[in-house]
C-alpha cells in the first residue's frame, strides 16, 4: 500500500481536528506493519489538508485508528480501495458502536489516572507495558464548544484543560445556570514569551494596560507567584471565559514537588482535556500528584471512611488556607463540587486506589480501610511532595536544631495529631500562593474587571449561605 504524502485523500465531510502528526511515525517503533492503518491530518504546502495512510501494527482489532480526540474508525481495507477509485474515506456510522483509540497522551502504559477528555474519552489504566485499552468516544457538543474556544487563541499548547462550574455541575446550581457560568481554562506552554507575543497580536484586548509592557515583561509577572498568568472576564464564542497561562516546566515542578499547589490541585479533580502533546515528563507528573493527593488524604482521614469522604479531602486540598474561601467562595463550596461527581472522581481515581498496598478498597460499598499505624502514616509522609515534607518540617522543627526531615517524619506518624500537622503543612502552601496570585490578578485582569470578579464571588457566597438558611 502506498504511504507518501502525495497519494493523500482529502474525504469529504470529516473535519476533525487535534491530530497529533507524528503518532503514527514514533508511538510503536519497531511494531509497524500492515495488518492496520493509521490515517494522520496533514497540511500541504498551499494550506490544503488531507488524510495520510501509515502503516500501523495492531493486534486489537481489524480497524484503521484515527489519533485524534474525536476518533472516527473506518473497515479495514477501506483506505486502499478509497484511494485506488480516488473517492472520499467514509467513516462507519457511530450508531454501529465502533470503537476508536485512545486520544494521544491522554492514556500511556505507566498511567494510572483519569481525566475526562473533550470528547469524554474514559482514560484507562493501561498495566505494565501493555497497550492502552480501547474506549469508546464520541463528539458532544460540548466538545465542540471547546474547540471552538480553543481555535481562538495560539495553538502552541503542550497541555490546555477546562476546569470550574462551568464545565462540571456544581450542587445548588441548576443546569441553566451552569451553562450561563465562566468558563475557566488553562494553557500550558513551552515558550511563555513567543505565545503571549502571538497571543497579543491575536487577542489584544484580552490584557489589561501591561499588554503595553510586551510580551517579555508579561512572561515575567506570570512568574510570580503560582506562576500563572490569568486574563478573566474574556468574551469568546458567545461565552464568557477566563484563561491562565502557565510554563510548562513550572507546571510539572507544580505536580511534582507541590510548590504552589495551585494549579496542581485544580488537576487532582475533574477536569477536561483540551489538548496534550506527546511530553512524558508531563504524563508522569500529572500521575504522581493524583497519588500525592490521595496519601495526604490518607494522613487526614480516619481509618475508615467512605469514598465520598476521600473525595472531599482531596478536593478539599487546593482550598485549605485559601483566605478567598473567607471572603469570596461559598463555603460549601467543596461538597458542592464531590456531590455531583461523583462518577468522574471514581474514574480518576479508582485505579490507584485498587493498585493502593495500604488500603482495602470495597468499591461495592464504597467504603475505604487505610493502614492507620505509625509505620503506615511514616511510608505515606515519606512518599509526601518535597514541598509539602519541608512545610511539615518546619512546623515540628524548632528553631535552631536543623533535624534530618526523616527524623521529623518519624515524629510526625507517631504524633495522634497527624493529620492536623499534614492539613497545616498543606494550609501553609496554599495561603502563600493564594494571596500573592490574587494580588498579582488585580494588575492582569485590570482594576475594573478585578472589582466585577470579585462582585461576581461575592454574589455566588452569598447564595450559598441563603441556600443554607
Amino acid at each position: 500500500m502506498e504511504t507518501s504524502s502525495h497519494r493523500c485523500l482529502k474525504p469529504e465531510g470529516i473535519r476533525l481536528p487535534g491530530i497529533v502528526g507524528k503518532l503514527g511515525r514514533e508511538r510503536r517503533k519497531g511494531q509497524q506493519g500492515e495488518d492496520d492503518t493509521i490515517v494522520k491530518w496533514t497540511k500541504s504546502h498551499n494550506g490544503e489538508g488531507c488524510w495520510e495512510p501509515l502503516p500501523y501494527k495492531n493486534q486489537q482489532q481489524n480497524l484503521l485508528r484515527l489519533p485524534t480526540r474525536e476518533g472516527a474508525a473506518f473497515p479495514q481495507g477501506s483506505l486502499e480501495r478509497s484511494l485506488a477509485a480516488h473517492e472520499p474515506l467514509r467513516p462507519l456510522p457511530r450508531a454501529a458502536g465502533v470503537e476508536a483509540a485512545l486520544p494521544p497522551g491522554v492514556c500511556s502504559s505507566s498511567s494510572s489516572w483519569f481525566q475526562e477528555g473533550s470528547a469524554g474519552a474514559a482514560a484507562v489504566r493501561a498495566p505494565g507495558n501493555a497497550r492502552c485499552r480501547l474506549a469508546r468516544m464520541s463528539l458532544p457538543s460540548s466538545a465542540v464548544k471547546f474547540r471552538r474556544i480553543l481555535a481562538q487563541f495560539p495553538q502552541e499548547l503542550s497541555f490546555a484543560f477546562a476546569y470550574g462550574s462551568g464545565v462540571f455541575q456544581q450542587a445548588g446550581a441548576s443546569s441553566g445556570e451552569s451553562e450561563n457560568n465562566m468558563l475557566d481554562f488553562v494553557f500550558a506552554v513551552d515558550d511563555s514569551v513567543s505565545w503571549h507575543k502571538m497571543n497579543l497580536s491575536k487577542n489584544r484586548n484580552h490584557y489589561s494596560f501591561l499588554k503595553y509592557f510586551g510580551a517579555k515583561r508579561l512572561s515575567n509577572i506570570q512568574n510570580y507567584g503560582a506562576g500563572i498568568y490569568y486574563n478573566t472576564l474574556v468574551p469568546c464564542n458567545g461565552r464568557v471565559i477566563k484563561y491562565g497561562v502557565i510554563s510548562t516546566d513550572i507546571l510539572i515542578e507544580d505536580l511534582l514537588r507541590w510548590k504552589t499547589l495551585y494549579v496542581a490541585g485544580r488537576l487532582q479533580k475533574p477536569v477536561k482535556i483540551l489538548a496534550q502533546n506527546e511530553n512524558g515528563k508531563l504524563q508522569a507528573a500529572l500521575s504522581s500528584n493524583l497519588k500525592s493527593a490521595v496519601t495526604a488524604a490518607f494522613l487526614m482521614l480516619p481509618e475508615s471512611f467512605s469514598e465520598e469522604d476521600l473525595y472531599v479531602q482531596i478536593a478539599g486540598i487546593s482550598y485549605a488556607g485559601d483566605f478567598r474561601m473567607m471572603i469570596g467562595e461559598d463555603k460549601s463550596k467543596v461538597m458542592n463540587i464531590v456531590k455531583p461527581n461523583m462518577l468522574h472522581f471514581q474514574k480518576l481515581y479508582s485505579n490507584i486506589l485498587q493498585d493502593c498496598p495500604q488500603v482495602i478498597y470495597k468499591h461495592q460499598l464504597g467504603k475505604l480501610e487505610i493502614d492507620k499505624s505509625p509505620e503506615g502514616q511514616f511510608a505515606q509522609l515519606m512518599a509526601l511532595p518535597r514541598t509539602l515534607q519541608q512545610q511539615i518540617t518546619s512546623l515540628m522543627d524548632p528553631p535552631g536544631k536543623n533535624r534530618d526531615v526523616e527524623e521529623i517524619l518519624l515524629q510526625v506518624a507517631h504524633d495522634p495529631d497527624c493529620g492536623l500537622v499534614v492539613h497545616q503543612g498543606i494550609s501553609g502552601i496554599v495561603r502563600s500562593s493564594s494571596l500573592i496570585q490574587s494580588a498579582k490578578t488585580t494588575l492582569t485582569a485590570g482594576l475594573k474587571k478585578s472589582v466585577i470578579y470579585s462582585m461576581k464571588k461575592m454574589y455566588k457566597m452569598s447564595k450559598g449561605w441563603l441556600r443554607k438558611s
